[in-house]
This record gives structure tokens, sequence and C-alpha cells, in this order.
């Protein structure tokens, strides 16, 4: 997704230079569309994903800062930020994911980074964007210059095709482990299912995992023989293919914040049927692009069948702000304070 942010850049006439980890450089050369500077990553071990930390990003952004206009860094709590933040404050701004504290060393490490580094050290940077509501509450406790401005992960919608016309189906796609609560939508899509002159829609599940046995085990004792078919792990393509053709796209989780199956599935022109955890259930609710609530049932897929045409209709409409294009240029639009 960075990546495709980068290319967004790029096409909207900027030039873009990528720093990543030399951890995620591939193993074979490769011809790369901008400028992407690999460094060694220190600390790992101890570190592991959750801060990387390379010292040698500080002598590079010392002496190269000046070549750059803007400065885009990853999460408040990350020493690359906080590098950015004391050498080219002005320039920097940084992008925030994170809706709440980690949760390693019982949030110890990340209470004092926010209370103590971010407040003092950090506070100077140009702005602090959110890419969710949820992110911009949590963030703006501990810094003082936060846009109103949301950007999410933006997509490369050419690769997205969408569809108003629609098949007597709805669909979930997701791996198929307890943190997804997918035997949740089986149990309410069994009671739609049950609603006279809706027993013909069908409930597509693409993806695996651990509990694909028991799931279609769950489905078949439900006597949704016909009605529930397991698709397995689809291409990008004609994973597209379903859900372009899907009345809805059923999120249930437990855990998850960021879902970038959602975006994808509104582009696609399908609306979204999900409960508050994704950080994404505000957007769906601002802009009518389905349901989210938390405890939705088979009344809120009767809702988004019976209603299907608008709803579609505000997710055609709303499409191109999910693109990377968009979102490169409310940066742009934001380092410049102009709004749109």
């Amino acid at each position: 997704m960075i990546y495709g942010m980068c290319l967004a850049f790029k096409k909207l006439g900027h030039e873009v230079t990528l720093i990543a980890l030399d951890d995620y450089r591939a193993s074979q050369p490769e011809n790369y569309d901008f400028e992407i500077v690999f460094l060694k990553g220190m600390c790992q071990r101890v570190l592991t994903n959750a801060l990387p930390f390379s010292p040698q990003l500080w002598k590079w952004l010392k002496i190269n800062q000046s070549k750059f206009d803007m400065v885009i860094s990853s999460e408040t709590f990350s020493f690359h930020s906080l590098f950015a933040a004391l050498l080219c404050p002005n320039k920097t701004i940084i992008w925030q994911e994170l809706t709440a504290h980690q949760n390693k060393l019982h949030k110890i490490p990340s209470k004092i980074w926010h209370n103590i580094i971010a407040r003092f050290l950090m506070k100077n940077v140009k702005c602090v964007v959110a890419r969710s509501t949820k992110a911009k509450k949590f963030i703006a406790q501990y810094m003082p210059l936060v846009s109103d401005k949301i950007i999410d992960h933006g997509i490369d919608i050419d690769k997205f095709k969408f569809s108003a016309s629609k098949e007597k189906q709805i669909i979930s796609s997701s791996q198929l482990i307890h943190r997804k609560n997918v035997d949740g939508i089986i149990h309410k899509y069994a009671k739609f299912h049950k609603i006279p002159g809706y027993e013909n829609f069908k409930l597509i599940i693409a993806g695996r995992g651990e509990q694909e046995s028991q799931l279609k085990d769950l489905a078949k004792g439900l006597n949704l023989d016909g009605f529930v078919e397991f698709v397995g792990f689809l291409p990008q393509i004609e994973l597209n293919r379903y859900i372009r053709t899907s009345m809805a796209f059923l999120v249930n989780t437990r855990k998850d914040l960021n879902m970038v199956s959602i975006p994808e599935a509104i582009v696609s022109g399908t609306p979204i049927l999900t409960n508050l955890q994704p950080a994404s259930a505000d957007f769906v609710i601002k802009y009518k692009l389905g349901i989210a609530k938390q405890e939705w049932d088979e009344n809120d897929i009767k809702e988004i069948v019976d209603n299907n045409t608008e709803y579609v209709k505000n997710c055609v409409e709303y499409r191109y702000k999910l693109s990377s294009e968009y979102a490169a240029q409310d940066f742009i639009n934001i380092y410049n304070n102009e709004q749109r």
C-alpha cells in the first residue's frame, strides 16, 4: 500500500523517495518506479516490527532533507518519525494509524513515548494526519496539530472493476480463523435465509484458515447445503468478480481495526455490512456506503438487499475518493493549507 501511495504521488507529477529497512529488500534485483533507499535496521529482535529502528536514517535525513518539500512518516510511535520531527519538523507530516496504546510490555513503552517524547519532542511537526476517526481521537491527546482531514490507505482503483449489476448473493472474504468471526456471519445469514422471499440468496465465503472444516460443518448443520459456497483463497481478479457481483460485503471481526477489504469492496461497487470494530466503519456510516452497527443482524442484510440500488450508487460515487491519487492530493493540500 505504501508503494502504491508513492506511485500516486508520482502520477500527480511529484518526485518520490521511499525509505525502507533492508529487511524488505527483494532477494533478487528489481527495477522500481521511483527511488527506494534501503537502510540497515538495528535491535530487530528486541524491537521487532513494533518500533523499527535504523540509526542510518538520522544521518541520511540530516544530509538529504533539504532536497525534499514534504516528509511523510508513518506513526507517531516510531524512531523514524522522531528523527524527522527533530531534523525537519516544518516539512514533516505524521500519518497515524494506531488507535490505542500498543499492548507490548503492558503498554508502558507506548505510554512513555506518547506522554513524554511525542508531547515534548515531536510537537512542532507540520501536522499529524489520522487514517481514521478513532486514530484522530487517540493521537489528539498527545499531539497539538492534528488535521481535521482523515486520509485512509489509498487503493489502486484501476485494479478493481465495479458493477451495479448484482446477483442474488452476499459475500464474506477473510481468513477463516476465530478473530474474523465467520461463524457469526453464517448464523446471521441462516436467519436471513429463513425470511420468506429471501431463501434463494447465497452466501459466498472466500478464504482459507484453520476453521474451514468447522465452518463447513456449521453450514451443513444449519441445513444450508447449496446456499453457502466456500470458494477458498482466490486470485485478486477472480475475488473481485465475486465481490462486485454481490449485494453486500459482510464483516463481523472481533479485533481487526484496519481492513483493506472494506475499501476494496466499496470501489467494486459493493455495500458494506460491518460491526463497529473496523476503523473504517465511521465513513461507511457517514457516506451511506452500507450499514455499520455493533450487532447487525438478518434485518440489516435485508435492508441492504432491499435498497441495494441506492447503496451501490453511493459506493460508485465515492469510489474515486478511496484512490491513492485522491489520498496523495489530500496530503499535498494539507501541506499547502488547502481544503477540498
